[in-house]
């Protein structure tokens, strides 16, 4: 061959060779060049909106309301969609935090938002060596692009450009440490558990800081798919995937071979406590709540910026609420109605079987009269007012009422105080008739900090708050406020007496159209002189009847409005037994104002409300009253100390033995209580025993019960079950058992304090001389047989 057809064959091979690596850099520029335009193309918005800087600078996530007790423990939330309580990085475990860099993103404190690594793995290998996307993508992904279409390819590569945009942005502007937190609390792990800080509540029973780190690495494994790696429907998968989130620990340096292998071996231990309305800790209280909110938030217009809402939302704005409730007091409330009320029930039940109560569970009433109760209750239900509101014909909702459903309904027998049953709806009305109620309220009366609030006994089942929606006749703890009238107009001591005989008050003389002449409750009188302490203690009502004469009963009514009771008191003498109705709450906002010397303190239930980033939006200021004077109040709590030394309270210091039927069978239990220390209390029964009361004060707590039916024709047949002896004083008694066994909670079981300047006689061995008689009392008084 030639020497110029060699030298032209290398010619040619030599240009082929440079026109390769023209094209190569040619393509390799372009290729640069169209994925800058990509970029610039994606972050100009070409590929859909992207969110302006100010989004991301402050994320828009609905946040739900949280509320704390006084101890600092949540009782609940508001939510709608999102139940997120955001929590800052340093609230996070290190083992979260190891796991969640181990499984997700290695790399993730080395590269900017985006690994080059990772992501030209992904693309050599098509994905089947792991995903490429970092954490600041996937957060990137979660805030403003949502789900991936996976079903649309060009879609879903310029979703992924947007995503690598948005997450060197988030680069720019957050820590990594920011970050990791967003990404946690941004995240859905299923049964409402928005956020690491509710997934470990639902999933755990605690706050993150205390993971363990299997329990880390079991939500970390959660992340890949909440809803398909579900520890409650899928336990075997999440465990194998909480073993392979262990792994990777170990693999980049976070654990041990050894720490690996030990925790590999244990079971996942799955603590499942769900949260929403109608479960959990003071769910009637955290109804009355919502209420008070919705007030305040009617009254408070939100500082919007342009384009927000002008008005606070109770679910989106992560609002925080700090209220009164002890969680520990409130405990043992919910555990001491429990307790009980199931005791009690069962009794009832007994007393209440179709062969010794054809009506019931109601007594005395003809037909008639039930039908009116069903009528009422049927058109006060639910599924009345529902299929009124879908326009359905009154006699095809009538009808619905006779036919059988499956429903699951209220059982004090079962574990979970719930089964499932069928029955017709109007069937169900008369179950739950059947059914006590009680309310129970706790409060700290030098403060009026609410502590317990207890509505009724299951939530799910009875939403009508007793405490402050429900007001029913106060009966004998009524009588105090005789007594307080009598002791601060007529400087009465508590050892002055009146006689048990009876007595009548002329028609006409108090605004009373007919002669009024009360019979004590059990229709005898002993025509024996009774102190005024031994009187209360006793409930005498020929007492009462003598006092409320003595002082009127328009300043008897002055006196109790002035203790912030709001309800309808005609002033007539027949308050006197405790025919008002009131609810409570009130109730023991009145009492407290003895404790305090005085001095009422209205009832107060929420200290301060914050919003999300910890601006004070709301502080209490305690409404207060001066109303009786300090000796006056101090004579009152001496007066109700002798309802637990010698009156209906006494088995508060007793061992006595009380039967009670469960299942029909005959158990027998005692009154397990021996109080040694001073308690001063009332308590109540109304006509039939449709209504137990017990008001129980020691010196820094009022706690007031109420038991009764739904309706006042349900009750007990006699006073032995239904007086508030029976009814209602068990209930204070197992709570404040509870409460003294928790020395934390420091309840009182010292003295009352005394005034230093006590004039009013309180020892019943001294000569009692009859009181001066005021210059405003009527003249009749002077033919009163003292």
């Amino acid at each position: 061959m030639s020497k110029r057809r060699v030298k032209a064959k290398k010619k040619t091979s030599n240009s082929g060779f440079f026109k390769f690596i023209k094209w190569f850099w040619l393509l390799f520029a372009t290729g640069i060049l169209a994925a800058a335009m990509l970029f610039l193309l994606a972050s100009w918005g070409a590929f859909g909106e992207m969110p302006p800087f100010e989004h991301l600078e402050n994320p828009q996530t609905n946040l739900a309301t949280e509320i704390f007790s006084s101890d600092g423990k949540t009782l609940g939330k508001y939510y709608k969609d999102d139940n997120r309580t955001p929590v800052k990085f340093e609230d996070l475990p290190r083992n979260l935090v190891n796991a969640l860099v181990a499984t997700e993103d290695a790399r993730f404190f080395e590269h900017s938002g985006i690994d080059a690594r990772g992501t030209l793995r992904a693309f050599v290998y098509l994905g089947k060596k792991g995903g490429a996307s970092t954490i600041s993508q996937q957060l990137a992904r979660q805030l403003f692009i949502g789900a991936r279409e996976k079903e649309k390819k060009t879609q879903a590569v310029l979703q992924k450009v947007k995503e690598w945009v948005l997450a060197t942005r988030l680069e720019r502007q957050y820590t990594k440490e920011e970050i990791i937190a967003m990404y946690l609390n941004i995240y859905d792990f299923g049964y409402a558990a928005d956020g690491i800080r509710s997934a470990s509540k639902i999933y755990f029973g605690k706050e993150p800081t205390n993971l363990k780190i299997e329990e880390s690495a079991m939500l970390v494994g959660m992340l890949k798919n909440s809803s398909y790696y579900n520890p409650l429907r899928r336990e075997e998968l999440v465990f194998n995937r909480r073993n392979t989130v262990l792994a990777q620990m170990a693999k980049y340096g976070y654990l041990t071979e050894t720490e690996k292998d030990s925790l590999q071996a244990l079971k996942m231990d799955v603590n499942f406590n769900p949260e929403n309305h109608r479960e959990g800790l003071a769910t009637y209280f955290r109804m009355y709540l919502q209420g008070f909110m919705n007030d305040w938030i009617a009254k408070n217009p939100r500082p919007a910026m342009e384009g927000e809402r002008d008005r606070w939302s109770l679910y989106l704005d992560g609002l925080k609420i700090y209220t009164t409730i002890d969680s520990r007091m409130q405990a043992n409330a919910e555990e001491a109605v429990q307790e009980h009320m199931k005791k009690l029930q069962a009794e009832f039940f007994h007393q209440n079987t179709p062969e010794r109560n054809k009506t019931a569970p109601f007594l005395d009433l003809e037909k008639e009269e039930i039908d009116i109760i069903m009528e009422r209750a049927m058109k006060n239900s639910d599924r009345w007012r529902e299929m009124k509101k879908q326009g359905k014909a009154e006699k095809d909702i009538r009808n619905s009422f006779n036919i059988k459903t499956e429903m699951t309904v209220f059982d004090w027998k079962s574990e979970t105080r719930q089964k499932d049953t069928i029955m017709t709806p109007m069937d169900s009305i008369r179950y739950y008739k059947t059914f006590l109620r009680t309310a129970m309220m706790s409060m700290e009366p030098q403060t009026g900090h609410v502590k317990a609030w207890v509505g009724g006994v299951d939530y799910r089942h009875f939403q009508y708050d007793n405490v402050y929606q429900g007001s029913r006749q106060a009966g004998s703890t009524f009588k105090p406020f005789i007594y307080a009238a009598a002791i601060d107009q007529l400087r009465l001591s508590p050892c002055y007496e009146l006689p048990d005989t009876q007595y009548c008050i002329e028609a006409e003389k108090h605004g009373n159209p007919e002669a009024w002449c009360p019979k004590n409750s059990s229709g005898k009188y002993s025509g024996n002189m009774y102190t005024l302490k031994k009187a209360l203690a006793n409930s005498k009502n020929t007492v009462t009847a003598q006092l409320i004469d003595m002082v009127g009963p328009k300043s008897v009514v002055s006196i109790v409005k002035n203790l912030g009771l709001t309800g309808e008191i005609p002033e007539v003498p027949s308050i006197a037994l405790g025919t008002p109705d009131f609810n409570v709450y009130e109730m023991v906002g009145a009492y407290g104002t003895f404790v305090n010397q005085g001095v009422y303190v209205k009832p107060v239930m929420v200290t301060r409300i914050e919003d999300k980033n910890g601006t004070v939006l709301y502080e209490y200021v305690p409404e207060t009253k001066d109303v009786l004077s300090k000796e006056v109040s101090y004579a009152m709590i001496n007066l109700m100390e002798g309802v637990t030394q010698g009156g209906s309270g006494t088995r508060l210091r007793t061992t006595g033995v009380n039967k009670w039927k469960k299942e029909y069978d005959e158990i027998i239990t005692g009154y397990p209580y021996e109080f040694k220390n001073p308690i001063a209390g009332k308590t109540g029964t109304t006509q039939n025993q449709s209504d137990g009361w017990f008001m129980g004060m020691v010196p820094n707590l009022v706690t007031g019960v109420w038991v009764g039916g739904d309706n006042r024709s349900i009750h007990f047949k006699s006073i032995t079950y239904g007086q508030g002896a029976s009814m209602a004083l068990p209930i204070w008694g197992l709570y404040m058992k509870k409460n003294y066994e928790n020395k934390e909670l420091g309840v009182s079981d010292g003295e009352f304090p005394e005034p230093s300047d006590m004039s009013i006689n309180l020892d019943c061995t001294k000569p009692i001389e009859d009181p001066n008689k005021p210059a405003d009392i009527d003249e009749d008084l002077e033919d009163l047989d003292f």
